[in-house]
């Protein structure tokens, strides 16, 4: 039995894709690295020396509560609307420099929750390449689908982010 090999452990928890990872380390550019947890949004601007990553910057959809998202929804900080809302607050304190978008072990389904933090990037002017289809719909990350309280914070927020 040559050739079978026992799996990383990080690979075996679905943590780690290391094929991507290698390929995103040979571009030598600054990575935004999205996660998705069971509450919030982390977007961070890492780069990485001898494949030690270094985070520069960390935005999570908590801070939107400092930028007047309600305290009383904070169980929706997870939502298209807060995604996309997160993007633009990261994509405000970002240089000029040109960026790789890494998702991870997240499922890329086009209009996933996601993108919505990816497409708060792109408008807010972070220099990403991007598929346009993957984007969630205007309805969606203006929050139609959600409660009237949710859509009007979404609407604030965003005014004073812009």
């Amino acid at each position: 039995m040559v050739g079978l090999r026992t799996q990383k452990k990080r690979r075996r928890q679905a943590k780690t894709d290391y094929k991507l990872r290698l390929n995103l380390l040979k571009s030598e550019t600054a990575r935004i690295v999205i996660r998705r947890t069971n509450k919030y949004f982390i977007a961070q601007v890492t780069e990485s020396h001898e494949s030690q990553d270094k985070v520069l910057m960390t935005v999570s959809s908590k801070d939107l509560i400092k930028n007047g998202w309600d305290e009383k929804m904070k169980g929706s900080l997870k939502s298209v609307p807060a995604g996309y809302l997160t993007g633009l607050l990261l994509a405000k304190k970002l240089d000029d420099k040109k960026y790789i978008v890494d998702l991870g072990m997240a499922r890329t389904i086009p209009g996933n929750r996601i993108f919505s933090v990816i497409k708060g990037l792109v408008d807010g002017g972070a220099k990403i390449s991007v598929n346009e289809k993957m984007f969630p719909s205007e309805e969606r990350i203006r929050g139609e689908h959600l409660k009237e309280e949710v859509k009007t914070m979404t609407s604030k927020v965003a005014g004073k982010l812009k």
